[in-house]
Parts: C-alpha cells; sequence; structure tokens
C-alpha cells in the first residue's frame, strides 16, 4: 500500500526523460560528476598546503604583559 511499484517508477522515468530530453540529461549528470571531482580535488588540495611562513619584518605581540598604574598603586 505505502510502496511504489515497477510501474510507477516506469512512468516517472519516462517523465523525466520527457522533460529533460536524454542529451540534456545526461549533461547534467556530467555536471554533477565534474563538481564531484572538483570537489575532491580541492578538499586534497588543503590538506596538502604548509602552514604559513613567518614574514620578515613583521614582529610576533609580545607576550608579558606590563601592568599599567591605577590610583591604588600610586598612593602606595
Amino acid at each position: 500500500m505505502g510502496s511504489f511499484s515497477i510501474w510507477h517508477w516506469l512512468v516517472v522515468g519516462i517523465l523525466v526523460l520527457l522533460l529533460f530530453g536524454k542529451g540534456r540529461f545526461s549533461d547534467m549528470m556530467g555536471d554533477v560528476a565534474k563538481g564531484i571531482k572538483s570537489f575532491k580535488k580541492g578538499m586534497a588540495d588543503d590538506d596538502s598546503l604548509a602552514p604559513p611562513k613567518h614574514i620578515e619584518g613583521q614582529r610576533a605581540p609580545d607576550p608579558t604583559v606590563t601592568p599599567t598604574p591605577t590610583v591604588d598603586t600610586e598612593n602606595r
């Protein structure tokens, strides 16, 4: 009752082919495959990137923090 028969899927397949045409449907599937391949290539390229190098002439921020005088410390 809740499942579709083979005839239902045949009719749906024929309607899809009529709407999109054989060539257009295969072109769309080819585009999807190209997109998946480029995505996989992009993900593989991200893994092979080296970490950024230190550029000479730029200084890293000083990790030591100097306390600023406050009203309480000036009165002592």
